[in-house]
């Protein structure tokens, strides 16, 4: 455990997991999105839809794929990868006896840290794919997407949003580890009678999407005003947090949106932990579930990774 397989094999299923699911999802974010910015238009969920099937047609509903499978994948190599390398890290700082006992700031720490850098990947992606989903007739999709942008806002326009999005994902990352090591730890302690050992790899696969989703919900609610931030900034050239406040106002940038995002980021953070989970036990690693790393290096359980 803790080589630089280990780390390879937990950023390759960081790809996976938030690459793929995200593409998915695509539908749904493109409708939140539009209900974001321009709310007398999409008033709903259901009326979202019908109005971009209307105008757009069923294709329209995967515009901007290519930046968010993009964007995600990269994101999520960093994400995972570096939350592993950084649990381990503030683990062996901590000490044996400390690091079990405050392992949930060892889980914050370590998925914040690791969020910090995830979202440099990440910003670009995640401006294009705004812009592309909420202005028709921008651009079509990436290649043609990120010369405009650049030209219209310059290549440090890309960034534009990186605060905000730190704002929004550092906090639904810290929230998405920690909640998700503690609810799956409370699960095999409190629901299930035989310990973690004993379960089957498609039992602890079946927790791990059920943790994942309940983790999910929480991680929609505590990072949503962000998120609304994101996407106004993104969407409207020399906008400020403070234009965005004025408009969306309070109760807006708390809930435009809300229940929308709860149901996507649920089923996205449940598929996530089950992909990655699924990823690490196809290459004879463990499955994730609340166990603080032990301090000392080995590299014994790691055998068929680097084989």
């Amino acid at each position: 455990m803790y080589s630089p397989a280990f780390y390879a094999a937990c950023t390759a299923g960081g790809i996976a997991s938030c690459g793929l699911t995200h593409m998915a999802v695509t539908p749904l974010d493109l409708v939140k999105c539009n209900m974001q910015i321009d709310p007398a238009k999409y008033k709903s969920i259901t009326s979202g839809f019908g109005i971009l099937a209307k105008e757009q047609g069923v294709r329209g509903f995967f515009r901007g794929w290519v930046p968010t499978l993009l964007g995600y994948s990269a994101q999520g190599a960093c994400k995972f990868g570096f939350y592993e390398f950084f649990k381990k890290y503030y683990s062996d700082i901590a000490g044996p006896e400390y690091a079990q006992k405050y392992k949930t700031l060892i889980y914050l720490a370590g998925s914040a840290s690791a969020e910090v850098i995830a979202d440099v990947a990440l910003c670009p992606f995640e401006a294009v794919k705004v812009r592309v989903q909420t202005q028709p007739g921008f651009a079509r999709g990436l290649g043609d997407g990120l010369p405009k942008f650049i030209k219209s806002e310059g290549a440090l326009g890309l960034y534009k949003g990186i605060v905000p999005l730190w704002g929004r994902q550092i906090p639904y990352t810290m929230m998405k580890f920690a909640s998700f090591e503690t609810i799956v730890e409370q699960i095999y302690k409190h629901a299930v009678p035989v310990p973690k050992s004993e379960c089957s790899k498609s039992f602890q696969l079946g927790i791990s999407f059920a943790g994942g989703y309940i983790a999910g919900v929480f991680c929609a609610i505590v990072s949503h005003p962000a998120d609304n931030l994101v996407s106004f900034l993104n969407n409207a050239k020399g906008a400020t947090v403070g234009d965005a406040v004025k408009k969306l106002g309070l109760w807006g940038l708390f809930t435009r949106g809300l229940p929308l995002r709860i149901v996507m980021i649920g089923t996205l953070t449940g598929a996530q932990w089950g992909i990655y989970d699924a990823f690490k036990v196809m290459v004879g690693l463990p499955t994730t579930g609340g166990v603080t790393p032990a301090p000392a290096t080995s590299d014994a359980g790691l055998k068929a990774v680097s084989a």
